[in-house]
């Protein structure tokens, strides 16, 4: 079951005849809520005509929520649609990315005919970036991408040198693309997001998501933010006009008013999160990374994904991604009951026992 994303549930039916646990995607573990499910099925009555080509209402809605001008805010098919708008409408010609890090920018660079390079993360160091990145930040390198926190990683960059990474693109003409879709798990996400600094530095693109934080990953829906209109005119015109569906705008506007549902989803991830670090301590697994809503991990065991998928779990592995060899594990948070079901199960297999 080494996919290039989580989530393929269909996948696993045809393979194993049954429902999954999924722990591949790092959904909000609490689902959809009930008010977005609702906009949703309402929004099917009015999806006869076309959607409004510049979602007005949910540009408006999310401006509102992020204290952002509606004009430096741009919305897509999901997250995945606007990395590959981006790319073929910033035309850059060389780009820096970390390793291990989202496989979808590598792909959407290439084949936007951009020649890319690789900055390695290391393992002795817990994957962390590290100061070394600044002197790859150089003219002739269009773009630098960025994920905050790093996926599969789990780790955060630090403050001062995010700034240092800023600061260096401006003086080199680098153009920054700053994944930020998990970054409303993070604990003090305000003081995380450079949304704030988006005037200030035109060269920065942020990219957010519905997906993760509403579980709506079905209905796609993603958005990015700069201070560059004219990039954003040409995103827009990289992408078909009515990119954004009638029922994914609703959606879209119901789930920004989910303020109850967001800090009761952060109490249980919190919560959970750090009895599934402890869990997992007791099979002698120490957790890499866990800034955000999954935890990444390494395990000896030479078929981790596999033994769990036949107990009926799906987990992801993530020898897929440039730099991380067999062994290295990504899995999401979820509600107590899942997560005790997922630990039994790695018992079972790492010991071949279960608790008295």
């Amino acid at each position: 079951m080494n996919e290039l994303h989580g989530g393929d549930i269909t996948g696993y039916r045809l393979r194993y005849g049954r429902e999954p646990l999924d722990f591949s995607a790092s959904l909000n573990p609490l689902g959809m809520p009930e008010g977005v499910k609702q906009a949703a099925v309402s929004a099917v009555a009015d999806a006869a005509p076309y959607p409004d080509p510049h979602a007005r209402a949910l540009t408006a809605a999310l401006a509102a929520k992020l204290a952002v001008k509606p004009e430096h805010i741009i919305l897509g098919n999901g997250s995945a649609d606007l990395i590959y708008r981006w790319a073929r409408a910033a035309k850059p010609q060389r780009a820096l990315l970390t390793a291990p890090a989202f496989a979808e920018y590598e792909r959407a660079l290439r084949a936007a005919g951009c020649a890319v390079s690789f900055h390695s993360l290391n393992k002795e160091q817990s994957f962390d970036l590290d100061e070394s990145v600044l002197a790859e930040i150089t003219p002739g390198v269009d773009a630098l991408f960025l994920c905050q926190p790093n996926n599969p990683t789990g780790r955060l960059i630090a403050p001062e040198l995010l700034n240092s990474i800023l600061d260096a693109c401006r003086r080199a003409g680098t153009r920054l693309f700053l994944d930020e879709c998990f970054v409303p798990f993070v604990a003090g996400a305000k003081t995380v997001s450079r949304t704030p600094r988006l005037a200030e530095y035109p060269e920065l693109f942020i990219l957010g998501s519905f997906t993760k934080l509403y579980a709506m990953a079905g209905l796609r829906l993603g958005f990015g933010l700069s201070a560059d209109t004219a990039l954003l005119g040409e995103i827009a015109l990289a992408g078909q006009p009515w990119g954004v569906s009638t029922v994914a705008q609703v959606a879209g506007v119901a789930a920004l008013a989910e303020d109850d549902y967001l800090c009761r989803s952060l109490v249980v991830i919190e919560t959970e999160k750090a009895w599934l670090t402890q869990a997992l301590a007791g099979l002698g697994i120490c957790v890499i990374g866990g800034a955000a809503n999954y935890l990444f991990f390494a395990s000896k065991h030479p078929a981790l994904g596999d033994a769990l998928a036949r107990a009926g779990i799906m987990i992801r592995e993530c020898a897929g991604f440039r730099g991380l060899e067999t062994g290295h594990y990504r899995i999401a948070v979820r509600t107590r009951a899942e997560n005790a079901q997922l630990i039994e199960a790695m018992r079972e297999i790492l010991f071949n026992q279960t608790d008295q």
